[in-house]
């Protein structure tokens, strides 16, 4: 299991690294895909706890949410696409409960949820790589993510012994939570001194890498245990089997999705 979670990240890790850099309609149509493939998968956990799912309405609004964005990063005409979705799903509820579907409520609330969940979440891909030189915010964001949920696994696994969510998630310890800090640190110190001393990005001072670093080590693991809580649910080890050793296109994005909000804000701050 370990072999196979080691090969994977060092097949995908550099795949997203390579198309982050690309920007544009590269990074674009990736993160689309990729976000779609999740929304599969959490129609697929849904219907796994017994609820009604309808894929067009939640893998469509998805979609028109990350198109729109791409088109127009800076969130115009957003709110248009937002209407149509309540719209459309509140209708979804009523057409439910007058074929006597009791959960109707439930209906409504559950497809919003995922479609703003990964439509608008994780939109953040597109909006902070369409930033000025976005796509080294994407990079270093990424990188930052990859070392901080890497060290808090190992360092879990190690030396793991005080749990911070026995039910949802056992594996996670605040060991490994405050090892994913500390080296989600570090990795923000390395690129700044390393990027600095290149040229190739000069905006990432050694303060503004350790802000970044301990808000996104801190913050995104609630994205981690947050799925783990739907899986938990549906009675699902995974979200999928797409990535070996490391479940479901879901299962990879849970934390970055939190991840690249965070940056998206915290470059717009200091911006």
């Amino acid at each position: 299991m370990l072999k196979k979670r080691v090969f994977s990240a060092a097949v995908f890790v550099p795949l997203v690294l390579v198309f982050a850099y690309l920007g544009g309609i590269f990074s674009d149509i990736f993160f689309l895909i990729a976000l779609l493939v999740g929304a599969y998968e959490l129609c697929r956990l849904l219907r796994g706890m017994g609820y009604f799912v309808s894929e067009p309405l939640i893998i469509g609004g998805v979609a028109a949410l990350l198109i729109m964005r791409m088109i127009f990063p800076n969130f115009e005409y957003s709110d248009a696409i937002l209407v149509f979705l309540i719209v459309a799903t509140a209708i979804l509820s009523l057409l439910r409960y007058e074929h006597g579907d009791v959960q109707a409520s439930l209906t409504f609330a559950l497809h919003l949820a995922s479609t703003l969940y990964l439509g608008w979440m994780g939109g953040y891909f597109v909006s902070l790589a369409h930033l000025p030189q976005g796509n080294w915010w994407l990079m270093i964001t990424m990188v930052i993510i990859w070392f901080a949920d890497m060290d808090a696994y190992f360092i879990g696994r190690r030396f793991g012994r005080h749990k911070i969510t026995p039910r949802l998630s056992p594996s996670k310890s605040w060991e490994g939570y405050l090892g994913g800090i500390a080296f989600g640190i570090f990795s923000g110190v390395v690129l700044s001194l390393l990027l600095n001393a290149t040229g190739w990005f000069t905006k990432l001072s050694m303060v503004y890498a350790i802000l970044l670093a301990i808000l996104i080590s801190a913050i995104t693991i609630f994205g981690d245990v947050f799925i783990s809580m739907l899986k938990r649910v549906a009675g699902l080890k995974d979200s999928g089997h797409l990535i070996p050793g490391h479940g479901g296109m879901l299962d990879r994005f849970d934390t970055w999705i939190w991840a690249v909000t965070i940056a998206f804000y915290f470059v717009k701050l200091i911006s």
